[in-house]
Order: C-alpha cells, then sequence, then structure tokens
C-alpha cells in the first residue's frame, strides 16, 4: 500500500469521525428527558422515517460515492500483491462501518445527556428511597399476600428475622380424631464451638445445652444447618420462639423485604437489611416528621418522573402510623395512590438504558451487517477489477 492510499484511507476515516462526532453532539441535544422516558424509549434504532434516518441515507450514499470516485481516480495504478489487498479490503470494511453507524454515535449522545440529567448517584439515591418505602406503596389488595407480607420478611430488630416451624397437633372430640396445622415462629441463632467440643457435647447431655435452656434432644430436632470451619463447628438452629402477631413493634409494613429497584454493586441482602433498620427506625424510633420527610421526598421524586400522583405526605404519614398502632385492622384505606405501571415501567426503562443499553438494536443487526457487507463487497471489487484494467493499460504502454 503506498503513502498516497495510505494518507487517503487517513483522511476518510477522520471525516467519518467529524460526521460521528456532529451525530453525536445531535443526540446530546435531541434528548427529550426523564419525564419523557417510557416503556417504548430505547436508544436510537434506524426508523427509515425521521430526519436521523433521513439525514443518514444521504451523508451516507454522498460519502460513499465521492470516495469510491476519489479511490478510483487517484489510487488504482498500483501492483499489490495478495496481502495488501487484504489490508486495503480491512480498511474499505471500516469506512464501510463507520459509513453506516453514524445512528449509533447518535445513540451515545442520548445516553451521556441522560446521564447528565440523571448521574447515577441521583439514580441511586431515588432507588434507596423508594426501596426504603416500597412497603407502604402497594395497592391494598397486596397486603393480604402472604408471599409479600409475612414474618419471616421481617429482618430487624432482634431477635428477627425468624423461621416458620409447622406442627400438626392431634385432638380427640367425642370420639372422632382431627389434626390442627400450628405455626410457630423460632429466632434463627447461631452456636459456634471446637470441633472436638462438639463432638463430646453430641455424645452425651452438657451444661451447654442447659445454658441455652432446651436439653440434648430438643438441639437436634431444632438443627437448622452444621458447618465444619477449620477446627470449630457453626451450628445454626431455631432459637426461642418468637411471637411476631402479639409482638407491640412489628407491624405489616415490617413484613415486606422485597426491593423496589436493587442498587448495581451493593449484595441485595445488605440492601434488604439496611432499608429494614430505616424503616423500623423511621415507624418506632424517629419522630413523626421523619417519615413525613420521606413521603415528601417520594412525591417528589414520583413529580420528577413525571408520574401522575394523588399522594398527600401528611395523610400518608397519618395513615402509616395508624395502621402501625392497629395492627390487626384491615388494610384497606391507605392513601397512596399513584400510577404504579408507569413508576415500574420507568424504573425498568431506565435500568436498561443505564445498564444494558441497545445500541444497535436487534430487530436490524441482521439488517445492518448485510448492508455493510454488501456495500464493502462492491467497493472492494470495484478497486479491484479498476486497478487490475489500468495497471494492463500501464503495462502495454
Amino acid at each position: 500500500m503506498d503513502k498516497k492510499l495510505k494518507q487517503f484511507g487517513i483522511k476518510s476515516i477522520v471525516v467519518l469521525l467529524l460526521i460521528h462526532l456532529a451525530y453525536f453532539i445531535y443526540g446530546y441535544f435531541q434528548f427529550a428527558g426523564i419525564k419523557n422516558i417510557n416503556i417504548y424509549t430505547e436508544f436510537y434504532r434506524f426508523k427509515f422515517y425521521d430526519d436521523v434516518s433521513i439525514s443518514h441515507f444521504f451523508v451516507s450514499g454522498l460519502f460513499l460515492l465521492l470516495f469510491l470516485i476519489f479511490l478510483l481516480r487517484n489510487h488504482t495504478r498500483q501492483a499489490y500483491s495478495t496481502l495488501n489487498l487484504v489490508k486495503i479490503g480491512g480498511v474499505i470494511l471500516l469506512i464501510s462501518f463507520l459509513s453506516f453507524s453514524f445512528f449509533i454515535s447518535y445513540s451515545f449522545g442520548l445516553n451521556a445527556k441522560l446521564k447528565t440529567e440523571l448521574p447515577e448517584t441521583d439514580f441511586n439515591t431515588d432507588k434507596a428511597l423508594l426501596n426504603v418505602l416500597n412497603p407502604f406503596l402497594y395497592n391494598y389488595t397486596s397486603y393480604s399476600s402472604e408471599k409479600l407480607f409475612n414474618p419471616e420478611n421481617i429482618l430487624y430488630p432482634k431477635p428477627y428475622p425468624v423461621i416458620k416451624g409447622t406442627e400438626f397437633i392431634n385432638y380427640d372430640s367425642n370420639g372422632s380424631e382431627y389434626a390442627i396445622e400450628e405455626h410457630r415462629y423460632f429466632s434463627i441463632d447461631t452456636l459456634k464451638l471446637l470441633t472436638s467440643t462438639y463432638e463430646k457435647v453430641n455424645n452425651k447431655a452438657d451444661s451447654v445445652f442447659n445454658i441455652l435452656g432446651f436439653d440434648k434432644e430438643e438441639l437436634a430436632k431444632r438443627i437448622i444447618s452444621k458447618k465444619v470451619i477449620k477446627d470449630s463447628t457453626e451450628v445454626v438452629f431455631k432459637g426461642r420462639e418468637v411471637n411476631p402477631d402479639y409482638d407491640g413493634d412489628i407491624c405489616i409494613f415490617l413484613q415486606n423485604k422485597k426491593l423496589y429497584a436493587p442498587i448495581h454493586g451493593i449484595p441485595v441482602e445488605k440492601q434488604q437489611y439496611q432499608n429494614a433498620v430505616e424503616r423500623y427506625k423511621l415507624l418506632y424510633k424517629y419522630k413523626p416528621d421523619s417519615l413525613l420527610y420521606s413521603f415528601q421526598k417520594l412525591d417528589t421524586l414520583l413529580k420528577k418522573y413525571n408520574i401522575e400522583t394523588q399522594i398527600h405526605p401528611k395523610l400518608l404519614t397519618k395513615d402509616a402510623f395508624y395502621y402501625r398502632d392497629n395492627n390487626r385492622a384491615p388494610l384497606n384505606g391507605i392513601r397512596n395512590t399513584y400510577d404504579r405501571a408507569a413508576l415500574k415501567d420507568k424504573f425498568n426503562t431506565l435500568e436498561k438504558l443505564f445498564y444494558e443499553p441497545n445500541y444497535l438494536h436487534p430487530s436490524i443487526m441482521m439488517i445492518f451487517f448485510t448492508v455493510i457487507l454488501v456495500v464493502w463487497l462492491i467497493l472492494f471489487l470495484f478497486y479491484v477489477s479498476w486497478n487490475y484494467k489500468n495497471k494492463k493499460q500501464i503495462d502495454k504502454i
């Protein structure tokens, strides 16, 4: 490959990069804002009818036409080896790709503006607030769900979390026998001791079990798991019985550990525990103004994302404390009305835009690469045939 052809290739790539920069800037300023993001929002896909697609078609076509004209006119009189032809083919392939990928730079511009308007730290702050307040945000019918709201989801304070034990108690009434299923909850405790000591106490009664409050046989029934760690044995077992339904410091809002939107980079279990601690403090430790302030931030968040809402922080705070103090009251009047589907769709979309962006949408991927390969083949065949023709004419002279 001679020097002039190299310079021509470099100049062509530089021109293409400048066009890419122009599309990036255009995408940056075309971003419509987080208020307008919805489930149909995605980074730009070629639509064949809007200004980006139309301009893309003409800019790509004009550039490739001029590139081919100058290539055939000024750089087709050399005798190239097979290796050089492969290098030239590679450069033409790169130029073909750059010529048809301006819309990808447009998407990068959209992404850059998104993260300027909503930095990841702010997005995580919003998710943290929603995670803490998540148990207050359900429709009233959801509070009857044993999957979402049950004592096993309580993570704080001690002795929680708990594990459920099920027993069948047999009764005999008027000569007929029947069994009743009874649920009991136990704290999850850990006993860690030297393996040698554990083996001794496992074979005969020992004062350790008396300290725990039950004998060896009872402990055997309560063992959840047993694990050997180096020279020690760790036994996880059901500890003392707990009655969440009659616990004055436990209400239904603490019986949900589900995260509204997990924060990336932090273990889910750690987030769940931290949210449980904060939620408990808002309900039982802090002054009511703290929960009110949290609901005010929630109201601001919903408006920030353009979510239709009828939440009134003062009324919602009043409801939260009413149902905290009346745990057995049917929870059918909590005033937390807002467009739940829209908020969920908004956050699901933002999650994709932040962490799974489709700069090249799957629906056009096959067409995109097919067009590049076809154009590359046409340009390369034109170059090879033109170069061969000109070289023969020079040889005759």
